[in-house]
């Protein structure tokens, strides 16, 4: 196995670098419908963006009022800014004055109760989603799954990967080699994942409604009329607060390769949950979960980071990938970025493209329980503290400060953004003179800007999110779309739900027959 600065070294020559740069990338990003109140949105999702079941790229995920926005796969980032920036401004200009909600953490709830799940219309697939995302609500709550986050695709060139193949022992097939090195990607990744809600995390604080009568025994404290924080704070969305689910803490998912991961997935969608059986399947004729096992489907896996295909009909995902292998990998660490009317800056993407490139290329050993089991404490402290003087991490179980380790991988991207960029003083190289502002200085990382508007102005949380929501709808709605764009957007809603309605027109077989054909198979 060639070392990281072997590999660095063997792709500075001008192919090799092209092929570097020639990295595919997706967004989806979430975002809570809103009235002008700031309250959350409970109608159905609008007509005029077409139907959620079938829209490539407009959808809901857990609730009516959760958008999803979803890009095509972009090889230039301006580009795909660009696509994500028309779904936003088309969809805001259709939303009959509602607003999109600019942070992850909601606010305005009233009661969970009322959240709407989202509808998929009368078809069996359609069927089958909403009542997954039920089954989420009585194994989970409402509350937790109208978090927002931003999902980033990833996946590099086939020249990159015909080069690195060529410069590797062979001692794989390629498409077998490929699987294998984005494993190893995603072991370095989880290993490194602290570093993402380190410099990205924006969610700090929250609205004291959000926690309700949730039992925590973290000591927030509390600024203006209900805004509870933690001082160094980064991404309470990451935190038990936020995606947690107990019952999958004694999953045994490996990611030492693709054969054990399948393995793995497989044991956990048939392990039974005592837990979630006392909830019921089906209860007086009316189904209440998709099943009563650890996980409904795989989707129900929570996981910072997911190897993925893209799939073929009615594919499962680890069918997918027992098919022909890992095609791309999604990260799943971000927080909306507040200051972004979209969710996501440039810079983020940029530094993403080297963070995810020196994860694939650095060695990446297999990972055992105890390795394991200082990730999550990792992760866990830079969550609730990751902005604290001085915090220490452990790295091999030998403890180092977050600076230390920060400064050793910036070193490393430098590399990285010196084969990427074309001149002296490129795009990459900025971003990472940007982004290392807030090593020196966690002051300038997303959440110690946001503490620092809300404790310097003693501004509510609500408040202060509230008007960035209002700010980003007029950005939004006076966005000009063009009339070609506009019409692609129109036909897209139009034919969406044309086709939710001849779905719905041919299915044959009642829903508890779909059911049972779907798992059995």
């Amino acid at each position: 196995m060639k070392s990281f600065n072997e590999l660095v070294g063997d792709l500075s020559d001008p192919t090799s670098r092209q092929a570097l740069r020639s990295m595919q990338r997706g967004i989806e990003r979430e975002a809570l419908r809103i009235e002008k109140t700031a309250h959350l949105a409970m109608d159905s999702h609008p007509e005029a963006l077409g139907s959620a079941l079938m829209h490539s790229r407009i959808t809901t995920d857990y609730s009516e009022s959760l958008l999803e926005f979803i890009t095509p796969v972009f090889e230039n980032i301006d580009e795909l800014v660009e696509d994500l920036t028309y779904t936003h401004a088309y969809s805001v200009q259709n939303l009959n004055g509602q607003q999109l909600w600019p942070v992850s953490m909601p606010c305005y709830v009233g009661d969970v109760a009322d959240i709407p799940i989202a509808d998929y219309g009368s078809s069996n697939n359609g069927k089958m989603k909403r009542l997954y995302r039920k089954g989420l609500t009585y194994r989970y709550g409402a509350q937790m799954q109208i978090i927002s986050g931003v999902h980033f695709n990833f996946s590099v060139s086939d020249d990159l990967w015909s080069r690195l193949y060529e410069l590797s022992d062979k001692a794989l097939n390629k498409e077998s080699f490929i699987s294998e090195s984005y494993f190893g990607l995603i072991r370095n990744y989880r290993r490194l994942v602290w570093v993402l809600p380190y410099l990205f995390g924006a969610s700090p604080a929250l609205c004291g409604s959000f926690i309700k009568d949730q039992e925590t025994t973290l000591p927030f404290e509390k600024i203006g009329k209900g805004t509870l924080y933690l001082p160094y704070a980064t991404s309470l969305r990451m935190s038990d607060l936020g995606y947690t689910n107990q019952e999958q803490d004694n999953l045994d998912i490996s990611y030492n390769n693709l054969s054990s991961y399948l393995d793995g997935m497989n044991a956990a969608i048939n392990m039974p949950s005592a837990n979630f059986a006392k909830i019921g399947v089906k209860v007086d004729g009316e189904y209440r979960q998709l099943n009563a096992n650890v996980l409904q489907i795989e989707n129900e896996f929570y996981s910072p980071i997911r190897a993925k295909r893209v799939a073929k009909g009615n594919e499962k995902p680890s069918e997918s990938l027992a098919r022909a292998g890992v095609e791309y990998i999604e990260v799943r660490a971000l927080d909306v970025n507040p200051y972004s009317a979209v969710g996501i800056e440039k810079s983020q993407i940029r530094f993403l493209d080297m963070f995810l490139l020196n994860c694939l290329l650095q060695p990446s050993a297999s990972s055992d329980q105890t390795e394991e089991a200082e990730i999550a404490a990792n992760l866990q402290a830079v969550v609730l503290e990751g902005r604290k003087p001085g915090l220490k991490l452990s790295q091999n179980g030998t403890d180092i400060t977050l600076s230390q380790w920060l400064d050793t991988l910036f070193d490393s991207l430098a590399a990285i953004a010196e084969l990427l960029d074309e001149g002296d003083d490129g795009e990459y190289q900025q971003a990472l003179v940007y982004w290392h502002r807030a090593v020196v200085n966690p002051g300038e990382t997303l959440s110690g800007r946001i503490m620092s508007k809300l404790t310097e102005e003693q501004v509510d949380h609500s408040q202060w999110v509230k008007q960035l929501a209002q700010q980003y709808y007029q950005e939004l709605n006076g966005f000009p779309i063009s009339d070609s764009v506009l019409a692609r957007y129109k036909l897209d809603a139009k034919t969406s739900l044309e086709k939710q309605a001849a779905t719905e027109a041919i299915d044959e077989i009642n829903f508890d027959q779909f059911l049972s054909d779907y798992f059995e198979h």
